[in-house]
């Protein structure tokens, strides 16, 4: 039988808790394990029984979730961490980014985005919601030219796997329509991070788009 993927749940608001996990239980491959009202009894949580997610809103008194995900990101690296909510500003998500987040999901978002945004990170990939991710590529456009420095050299396969990661196609499809595996696709893609000095997917994209990848 399959081993389910185990999820510790922070948010200050018992009624959204419930209705998380209600969500969650619903999906089959994710177990609710615990839940806390905050970070510091997320920690505690943690210390017991080791999560693979953490799924956190942010705003949560002086100790945020932002806070939760850079000590996650220093005391568990192995532990995977999602922001659940309803602040969609560029800050905000470039933050959570720079703290380690694997996923950006807005608390309007439909119930099918929650199970994309976990499968998403059981994947090791990032997921932002689509309005945050509108929103980042627009940011990074308007950002002026000088910021950016000139375009590293990149052999044609890496181009090639680079252009199909800016149309949100995921490992699997890369794999099938390159007739290659799913770990020479994973190894190009950590190849194009170092590269470009970008530390996950969506700086990868973002930086990609600023320099017309995506046309």
């Amino acid at each position: 039988m399959k081993k389910k993927t185990t999820i510790l749940l922070v948010d200050d608001h018992v009624l959204v808790r419930a209705g998380i996990r209600s969500l969650i239980d619903q999906l089959g491959d994710f177990s609710v394990v615990a839940e806390a009202s905050d970070p510091a009894a997320a920690m505690e949580a943690i210390a017991l029984s080791v999560p693979d997610i953490v799924l956190t809103d942010i705003a949560m008194g002086p100790y945020s979730g932002l806070d939760l995900v850079r000590d996650l990101k220093l005391q568990y690296p192995q532990v995977a961490t999602m922001i659940l909510s309803m602040h969609a500003s560029e800050e905000m998500v470039a933050e959570a980014l720079r703290h380690g987040a694997s996923a950006y999901l807005l608390k309007e978002s439909a119930p099918a985005e929650l199970d994309i945004a976990l499968n998403a990170v059981v994947r090791h990939e990032t997921y932002l919601s689509p309005a945050v991710s509108t929103r980042m590529i627009e940011r990074f456009i308007r950002a002026p030219s000088a910021e950016a420095s000139s375009f590293p050299a990149l052999t044609a396969r890496q181009s090639q796997i680079l252009k199909m990661i800016v149309m949100r196609k995921g490992t699997k499809e890369i794999a099938f329509e390159l007739d290659l595996s799913e770990k020479t696709v994973a190894a190009h893609r950590s190849q194009l991070m170092e590269r470009l000095g970008v530390r996950d997917v969506v700086s990868l994209v973002l930086l990609a788009v600023k320099h017309n990848f995506d046309k």
